[in-house]
C-alpha cells in the first residue's frame, strides 16, 4: 500500500481573497449602509386587510402599528369573537409583510459579503 500526502500543493499564484485593509473598508461600508436602510425603514409602510377588506392594517418597516381600520359594518357586538380573528389575522400578515420587507432590504447590503467574509477567514466558513 502506497503512503499518500495529505500536504496542500502551493497554488502557483497570487490568492483572489481581499487583504485585510480592503475588507475592512468594505465592512465599514456595509455598516454605513445598514444603518441607512435601517432608517428608510421606518418609513416604509405595509398595508394589509384581512376579512375582505373589512380590517385594514399599516405597519411600518420596523414593525411597528401604524394604525388600525375597522369598517363599521362588521362590528357586531353578537360576534366580538370574529372582530377578534380578523385583527389578529391582520396583525400578523402586517408583521409578516414588514418582516419581509426588512429582510430583502438588509439582503440587499449583506448578499455580496460571503465570498470576501470566506477569504478573511482563510476558507473556515466552509466547513
Amino acid at each position: 500500500m502506497s503512503k499518500r500526502s495529505f500536504q496542500r500543493k502551493a497554488s502557483g499564484g497570487k490568492s483572489k481573497s481581499m487583504n485585510p485593509q480592503a475588507m475592512l473598508s468594505q465592512m465599514q461600508a456595509m455598516q454605513q449602509q445598514m444603518v441607512e436602510a435601517q432608517e428608510a425603514l421606518a418609513n416604509e409602510m405595509v398595508t394589509v386587510t384581512a376579512g375582505g377588506g373589512a380590517v385594514s392594517i399599516v405597519i411600518s418597516g420596523h414593525q411597528r402599528v401604524q394604525s388600525i381600520t375597522i369598517n363599521p359594518e362588521v362590528v357586531d357586538p353578537e360576534d366580538v369573537e370574529m372582530l377578534q380573528d380578523m385583527l389578529v389575522a391582520a396583525v400578523n400578515a402586517a408583521i409578516e409583510q414588514s418582516q419581509a420587507l426588512s429582510a430583502e432590504r438588509m439582503e440587499g447590503i449583506t448578499g455580496g459579503m460571503g465570498g470576501g467574509l470566506d477569504d478573511l477567514l482563510g476558507g473556515l466558513g466552509g466547513l
